[in-house]
């Protein structure tokens, strides 16, 4: 097949979206797939150009297989709801250069067009008519809704007209899909996607993340002694995660200089967390920079409690990503989730985790204190089990890969043929469904 990607984020971005569309890409190109990706140049989550592209106009590069075009953007240092909508438009229109001698020189198979941002889909769309050409829309984040539930943009007449273009793109998609249950559900029922919707989950790679000793962790490398304990929180510092209630919960283990408190990460919410840091005076926080794929498993296996936070407003609107790592390495983690939204359903039926109430600071306090108190190799061992049961790379990817031969119309002998476009995936998140109930009812 010759399959285009057009996504803001790519590889080798460490974090989010652009690290699950690189290894995508990097997995269809293993199958002997032609990829093409036109892209951004790397920024996130550091909202920085990477040193390795700064500088650099239009150009492309291969990346494990896959040629990538890479557009120049505007990327703004303090990141608001206008600055980041020009932030957005600034990349639909610098990616028009690639666009336009792909419109007239060459026919891709499927088209892929990854969200956010949501509005990237309306030139694919436009060559979806043109060349008649299937497009798959993939949906990371629910982003309109969430800048509105969030308070991010508040004019009504500008939230209509983005919903109605959103609307637009997904009615012109051949496939829908998303990551959790429950965004399967509010893109089904609320944008009215009901027949091209599908579950497409993001994975892990159990046999690279795994559990380590703590021997093997960053322990040593940090400074810290066997008996501390240790409370991590890896990934994006930003505005949708409430992180402030971190620092307020370090605030109550300052007599306990035992129990520390690290971040590592970057984003936009990073030097608001730092100033509070320094304002309380909390000898207990530490901040640290991203670590590279390599140290992944060493940096998970450093902490005893790790947290995965979001506001309630975000409930099924996101999925933290952070979290599939936590499950592979075999961690224990404290989960901000409002009852009924996938995220704390998944954790509760399969008892891999301690569920808090997102945005108080005195449940995530509670939660810490008893979870140091606890032996936790129970939730441990069943976060492993769940990763290697339900977050496979490789069958998720082969059920994808799949999913794309039936909507090009291309069967293969090494898939499984389907019979509809939606079928693999959903069979497959039927499967996921029975054993969950399975495993809930051996668990009463």
């Amino acid at each position: 097949m010759r399959i285009l990607i057009y996504g803001i984020n790519y590889s080798p971005e460490l974090i989010g979206i652009g690290k699950y569309t690189g290894e995508m890409g990097a997995w269809l190109a293993q199958q002997n797939q032609e990829v093409d990706v036109i892209t951004a140049m790397p920024y996130y989550p550091e909202w920085a150009v990477h040193t390795s592209h700064k500088r650099k106009g239009w150009h492309t590069e291969r990346i494990a297989g896959v040629r990538v075009h890479r557009c120049p953007l505007y990327v703004p240092r303090d990141v608001t709801a206008l600055k980041r909508i020009l932030h957005e438009f600034s990349f639909v229109l610098s990616s028009l250069v690639f666009w336009l001698r792909i419109f007239f020189a060459k026919r891709y198979d499927v088209v892929i067009c990854v969200a956010p941002p949501f509005h990237l889909g309306l030139v694919p769309t436009i060559y979806s008519k043109i060349r008649r050409v299937p497009l798959w829309c993939h949906i990371q984040d629910l982003q309109i809704d969430m800048a509105k539930e969030l308070g991010m943009i508040k004019n009504r007449h500008f939230l209509q007209t983005m919903f109605r273009v959103e609307s637009h793109i997904l009615k012109q998609s051949r496939v829908v899909s998303t990551i959790s249950e429950g965004m399967v559900r509010k893109v089904a029922l609320k944008k009215g996607i009901q027949s091209g919707c599908v579950l497409f989950p993001n994975w892990v790679d159990g046999a690279y993340i795994k559990p380590l000793p703590p021997t093997q962790s960053l322990r040593a490398e940090l400074g810290l002694q066997p008996s501390d304990k240790v409370v991590l929180y890896a990934g994006n510092l930003g505005e949708k995660q409430g992180l402030e209630i971190i620092i307020q919960a370090a605030r109550a283990f300052v007599s306990q200089p035992d129990v520390k408190f690290l971040f590592f990460g970057t984003g936009g919410g990073q030097g608001k967390l730092e100033t509070l840091a320094r304002e309380y005076a909390l000898a207990n926080v530490k901040f640290y920079p991203l670590q590279p794929y390599e140290k992944l498993s060493a940096l998970l296996a450093t902490a005893d409690i790790h947290l995965v936070l979001q506001k309630k407003s975000a409930s099924d609107l996101v999925l933290p990503s952070k979290l599939t790592g936590i499950l592979a390495a075999g961690g224990f983690a404290l989960v901000s989730a409002v009852p009924g939204t996938t995220l704390h359903d998944v954790v509760h039926h399969h008892q891999m985790g301690v569920l808090i109430e997102p945005e108080s600071a005195e449940a995530l306090k509670t939660a810490i204190d008893q979870a140091l108190l606890s032996d936790l190799t129970g939730f441990r061992l069943n976060a492993r089990k769940y990763a290697e049961n339900y977050l496979n790379k490789e069958k998720t990817l082969s059920n994808f890969m799949q999913e794309l031969l039936s909507v090009v119309g291309l069967p293969s002998p090494a898939f499984r043929t389907a019979s509809s476009p939606s079928k693999v995936l959903k069979e497959d998140f039927a499967d996921r469904e029975m054993d969950s109930e399975k495993e809930k009812i051996s668990l009463e």
